[in-house]
């Protein structure tokens, strides 16, 4: 999953006005007697008027955006037609600050342009604009057009219309049905003043001053607040974004669960980092709804607590030792065997060959130490400089650390980044040819990718397999408002490749020794759900634990509205089969403004 923090404030709307829908271009204007802001828009996403000059399009100014590159203001007609297809306010792209205020009745002459925010390679929808403005203000302090009510009862359930198979599956050309579809509806309201009141936060105020609400408080609602993402068609239409037209020092360090109450009240905008926006100039007051960080309970004697928590690039720069190490401790009960994900060398991003990352690691242990946690071990492999892909120069890989009190660790010889580990059979049980080792790393599925670290582990005299992944990343994929739908998922391709060959590499262990217990764990950055994690569990060789959660429950990731599951541990027909195990996705970031990491831990307890 691409991180959330990725510049964006930039990018809202308008990084240059050079990326249209139409290649029509018209030098006669259009003139304003017969023009008016509902007529650029039309009844589809793509105006009839891209690429033409119109001429003295009147207008209310409803909000002004002084910010970023996406400098400009939102106009809107105060006499609308009768049509609920088209919008009747609009964008005008000004590039420096506006010299116009809210109120302001003005008329715009200039082109109209379609533009795709992020280019037309993100398949995104394109935002209906008026550039190279010429303006004229006629009054000031006038009445801005009310706001159009946004809630439950005017948003479809239904997500979207399918795309024209003609149109390579783009949504851009049919007519709007705001009455049926929800990204129809919001369309139909592009550029327009609208409101939401009362509504509860599902993703939590992010760095970039941004966060989601839901206006369907029931839609798959869960007991901590917020929006389950349980199938690729239930996409959940009451999420919308919010950010500020005002300071960000003002802006809401709020909570999944919170509430924005009141009114909260401005355009509504279409950008590159989650589609439909409302960007506010009147905000709601945040009710705190009080959520608290989880706490797993602690293995007994008799049990394995085995974790996967991936760290988010973690270097010894960093500020976050000892709040990581304290949730170790403190939050997942200091489990007996932690993969660790997206652990950088010992430099971080500098990229200057430095692949080693043992004063990462030490630094951490000794952070947990200082929690009052056990004095973990650890066993990794270093990768090949930067191909492991990750931000660049900081080589991320698995590391697993362990409890010696509690588990051992069984070393052998033979594991380096670039030799593949191998199972053999030895007195009818299964054991690895390296301990650590790699599976596969010459395998293009692992091109610039984490490759799986396996190794093997013995609590109680029960030999355990555990394999810490982090799959491919989920950059490039078609947003969920992407014009072309069902979006194309392309990153999926090369995790069915990782899962197949991963699946090979547990049957090869399971051939061995049929009742073997193998764990697979870690960021497998796909859904329960995924054809990823389907392929991944064969034909019952692994099952993803979290699935003994109930649904509502399964999360470990928050995305723009959608709770999700990124996360997973899969565990071996000996460990499901006995049905002695206890799943925890233990909610100590995801929800949370303040967050350490973007994803949440997992615990998965059981008695070999």
């Amino acid at each position: 999953m691409p991180s959330k923090r990725t510049a964006r404030i930039g990018a809202l709307t308008v990084a240059a006005v050079c990326s249209t829908v139409s290649a029509v271009v018209l030098t006669a204007p259009a003139h304003a007697d017969t023009v008016r802001i509902h007529d650029i828009q039309g009844t589809t996403r793509v105006s009839p008027y891209a690429g033409r000059q119109v001429t003295d399009v009147a207008g209310v100014v409803t909000g002004v955006r002084t910010y970023g590159s996406s400098k400009g203001f939102w106009i809107q007609d105060p006499t609308p037609d009768a049509d609920p297809a088209t919008s009747e306010g609009v964008f005008v792209f000004t590039s420096s600050t506006p010299k116009v205020a809210a109120g302001d009745s003005v008329t715009v002459s200039g082109t109209v342009s379609e533009f795709v925010p992020g280019g037309a390679s993100t398949g995104n929808q394109s935002v209906t604009e008026i550039t190279k403005p010429v303006v004229t203000v006629l009054s000031s302090g006038n009445a801005v057009p009310a706001a159009t009510v946004i809630n439950s009862r005017s948003v479809p359930d239904a997500y979207t219309p399918a795309g024209d198979t003609a149109a390579s599956g783009s949504v851009n050309a049919l007519t709007l049905e705001p009455k049926k579809y929800a990204l129809d509806y919001y369309e139909s309201l592009e550029g327009m003043n609208v409101q939401v009141s009362d509504t509860r936060v599902v993703t939590a105020t992010d760095p970039y001053s941004e966060l989601w609400v839901t206006v369907k408080p029931h839609e798959h609602a869960n007991r901590r607040g917020g929006t389950v993402y349980g199938a690729y068609t239930s996409q959940n239409t009451g999420r919308l974004q919010i950010q500020s037209l005002g300071s960000t020092a003002d802006f809401p360090a709020a909570n999944v669960g919170d509430e924005l109450a009141g009114t909260t009240a401005g355009p509504l905008d279409f950008n590159q980092f989650g589609g439909y926006t409302l960007v506010a100039s009147r905000l709601g007051t945040l009710d705190k709804g009080g959520l608290q960080r989880e706490t797993t309970r602690k293995q007994s004697r008799g049990e394995l607590a085995v974790a996967t928590y991936n760290v988010e690039n973690l270097d010894p720069g960093d500020s976050t030792f000892a709040a990581h190490a304290a949730a170790i401790v403190n939050n997942l009960r200091s489990p007996d065997i932690v993969s660790l994900e997206e652990i950088q060398d010992n430099n971080g991003p500098t990229d200057d060959g430095t692949v080693a990352a043992d004063q990462t690691v030490n630094k951490l242990i000794d952070a947990i130490v200082a929690a009052g946690g056990p004095k973990y071990e650890w066993r990794s492999i270093d990768p090949v400089n930067d191909q492991d892909g990750g931000e660049p120069g900081g080589n991320i890989r698995q590391v697993f650390l362990f409890n010696p009190q509690r588990v051992s660790f069984t070393d052998r010889a033979g594991g380096d980044s670039t030799t593949a580990v191998g199972v053999t059979k030895v007195h009818g049980e299964a054991r690895l040819t390296a301990s650590p080792g790699r599976i596969d790393p010459g395998n293009t599925a692992w091109t610039t990718s984490r490759k799986p670290l396996a190794g093997e582990f013995v609590f109680r005299g029960r030999t355990v397999f555990v394999i810490a992944n982090h799959f491919a990343s989920k950059g490039g994929d078609q947003g969920l408002t992407a014009q072309y739908q069902p979006p194309v998922r392309s990153s999926e391709t090369q995790r069915h490749l990782q899962a197949t060959a991963e699946n090979t590499f547990v049957n090869q262990i399971l051939k061995a020794q049929k009742d073997a217990d193998v764990i697979a764990l870690g960021d497998l950055n796909d859904f329960e759900f995924s054809d990823t994690a389907k392929i991944l569990e064969g034909h019952g060789e692994l099952w993803s634990a979290i699935k003994s959660l109930p649904k509502s429950e399964r999360y470990t990731y928050d995305y723009q509205g959608n709770e999700q599951v990124l996360d997973q541990i899969l565990v071996s027909p000996s460990i499901r089969r006995d049905c002695d195990f206890d799943y925890d996705s233990v909610h100590i970031n995801s929800e949370f403004s303040d967050q350490i990491s973007d994803h949440d831990p997992q615990v998965l307890r059981f008695r070999p």
